[in-house]
């Protein structure tokens, strides 16, 4: 079954190119596409689609605030912030607003559609560089209460901890599998059973419990 897709992105030539890369990709419906928030704002909860790419620097409303505001109604739906910044500001804006996923523009095509699958899957895709910087932020915060992850990170096997232990240094599940001597899949299933057991959504909200937050 295809994952439908909607574009935000008020940058004609990206937006087509984005909208060629869904349509000529087998497993991959477009719903939609819009130039503003304020269109996707309308448009949106209609059409109901899976995944959503969201550009950040709209010429309204910016994608982040797009988000904020469909997150609450539509919370079933994945948001994926597609972007030329990296700034740890506008990264930490965008996931506290709801989005699941931070991609660059410069991504290449086969990359940027591996991630909107991840996505679908339960991941929190990242180009590796932003997820570094979301991992150091992480990182470079005091962890209060040792013994409360301590106890939250009980529940996992030795090896749901490994996975989970390369996932917080911003690892990707290839790399992972690499590292491990395993499959792919296989770091995907442990994934999932990750999310399951610390009662969390994704990545992000994996490592913050892994650092204790």
């Amino acid at each position: 079954m295809s994952i439908t897709v909607c574009i935000v992105d008020d940058n004609k030539d990206i937006r087509s190119a984005l909208e060629q890369i869904i349509i000529m990709s087998e497993g991959y419906l477009l719903l939609g596409s819009f130039s503003s928030a304020e269109e996707a704002i309308e448009e949106i909860p209609s059409i109901h689609p899976q995944v959503v790419l969201m550009d950040i620097n709209l010429g309204g409303m910016s994608g982040i605030e797009c988000v904020k505001r469909l997150k609450p109604i539509l919370p079933d739906i994945l948001y994926m912030m597609c972007t030329v910044y990296e700034e740890d500001e506008k990264i930490f804006e965008a996931l506290t607003a709801g989005a699941s996923g931070y991609i660059l523009k410069k991504t290449a095509p086969n990359k940027l559609l591996e991630a909107i699958k991840e996505l679908n899957e339960g991941g929190a895709p990242m180009s590796s560089q932003i997820a570094r910087k979301v991992v150091a932020a992480f990182r470079g915060k005091q962890v209060s209460d040792e013994p409360a992850k301590e106890d939250a990170m009980s529940v996992l096997s030795n090896r749901e901890k490994e996975i989970l232990e390369h996932l917080s240094r911003g690892m990707l599940y290839k790399e992972i599998a690499a590292a491990l001597f395993i499959s792919a899949e296989t770091v995907r299933k442990h994934v999932y059973h990750i999310y399951e057991k610390l009662h969390v959504n994704n990545r992000v909200e994996a490592v913050n419990k892994y650092f204790g937050r």
